[in-house]
């Protein structure tokens, strides 16, 4: 008899949360998803800003503050709660934060592949636990996620590859959100859209939404060429057959904009209520 594959992470999720565990997921060495009876509390990645680098990253907290704060707390404690009542972080800030790292580790985690999994009861997360995220909920709104990211853009080719301007925008104008002026700003033909994340304290999904976005709207590189090597186009010459070139979207709210946060807070009622 063959050996049966390896169960994939959304099955695993399931077959926990139907048990109402408690504890953590280890998902090899990619990162871990912190359950407390049998809903998700938080979700680590290690190809996503966590909560620490959002804080730092923003410039809202120094890294200094969010260590001593997990040193204090210890395991099983309540950092958030800690930093909290010092004043550090409103209790908005905090929950804001935390549902945005958990979505955004979440889409990079639960993908159709077989991970190795590894599940310790009782264990929790330093921050302590300030959002739940169903399962089934959390399974439908990465699927949601992914749905977006294809209409922007169809295709992960950009995903990976270092963010490239081009020297001129097609048109006489172009119309940019804060997240994608600040990405424009901070590529430097070598940062990935992910390690502009990191580097920028934004969620991973929100900047490789924005990536594909400014490739629809034709203002990055999109093929191996350099800067120096796309064409110089006059603005009424530009030519018809851009690589994948489709209609510029609508402006999107940035992470850290209060109409992203209302965005947020709704996704959570509705998660909440599936």
């Amino acid at each position: 008899m063959g050996t049966r594959p390896a169960p994939t992470l959304d099955a695993v999720l399931t077959g926990l949360a139907q048990d109402g565990a408690t504890g953590s997921l280890r998902v090899g060495k990619e990162g871990t998803v912190y359950l407390v009876r049998g809903r998700v509390s938080y979700v680590d990645c290690a190809a996503t800003p966590g909560v620490e680098d959002l804080l730092g990253g923003s410039g809202r907290i120094g890294a200094a503050r969010i260590r001593h704060a997990r040193q204090e707390a210890g395991p099983g404690g309540d950092g958030g709660a800690l930093l909290v009542r010092r004043g550090v972080l409103s209790r908005g800030e905090l929950e804001f934060c935390v549902l945005s790292a958990t979505l955004d580790a979440a889409f990079f985690l639960l993908t159709p592949r077989t991970l190795r999994t590894r599940f310790r009861a009782g264990d929790a997360h330093w921050l302590g636990v300030h959002w739940f995220f169903d399962v089934p909920g959390l399974v439908r709104e990465c699927a949601r996620r992914r749905a977006r990211l294809e209409r922007a853009w169809p295709s992960a080719e950009l995903d990976a590859r270092p963010v490239t301007p081009l020297r001129r925008i097609p048109g006489t104008h172009a119309l940019l959100t804060r997240l994608q002026w600040e990405l424009l700003l901070a590529a430097d033909s070598a940062a990935t859209p992910v390690e502009l994340a990191r580097r920028l304290g934004h969620p991973a999904y929100s900047t490789l939404l924005a990536v594909r976005e400014l490739a629809a709207a034709g203002l990055l590189a999109t093929d191996q060429a350099a800067p120096d090597e796309q064409p110089d186009k006059e603005p009424d010459k530009q030519p018809d057959a851009l690589p994948r070139r489709a209609p510029r979207p609508p402006a999107v709210p940035v992470a850290g904009a209060v109409t992203d946060v209302n965005l947020l807070l709704r996704v959570r009622d509705a998660l909440e209520a599936l």
